[in-house]
């Protein structure tokens, strides 16, 4: 079951999905060469999403496509990468400047308002 439908969980995707850096699935520095695939940030994505939504463990989430410790190494690795520090930037970017405009609307500084002479 989807911690939050396709319509509202894909475009939050595309928003964080932009602030990642860019990785290979595959280490080419490993020196085996031979160690298993990086999972996807999307799969880690939405555990955390459904970790946020139902208020549940990340050992209570994890199932065969996603580990718990995989689950918070990667949340630790993007903290520390400032990945949430700018996602909440973005999501309150558009509150600040609609908090601004109301302002202005109750100073009397709407730029659309007409002056009856």
């Amino acid at each position: 079951m989807p911690a939050l439908p396709s319509w509202l969980a894909d475009p939050l995707w595309v928003r964080f999905e932009a602030l990642l850096p860019v990785r290979p699935r595959l280490d080419p520095s490993h020196p085996l060469g031979c160690h298993r695939q990086r999972i996807s940030a999307r799969i880690v994505f939405d555990k955390l999403i459904q970790v946020l939504r139902f208020g549940c463990s990340y050992q209570g989430i994890a199932d065969s496509t996603c580990s718990a410790t995989t689950i918070r190494d990667r949340r630790n690795e993007w903290i520390r990468l400032g990945v949430f520090s700018r996602l909440k930037q973005i999501v309150l970017e558009p509150r600040r400047h609609h908090r601004a405009s109301g302002r202005r609307l109750r100073l009397g500084e709407n730029p659309q308002r007409t002056r009856r002479t």
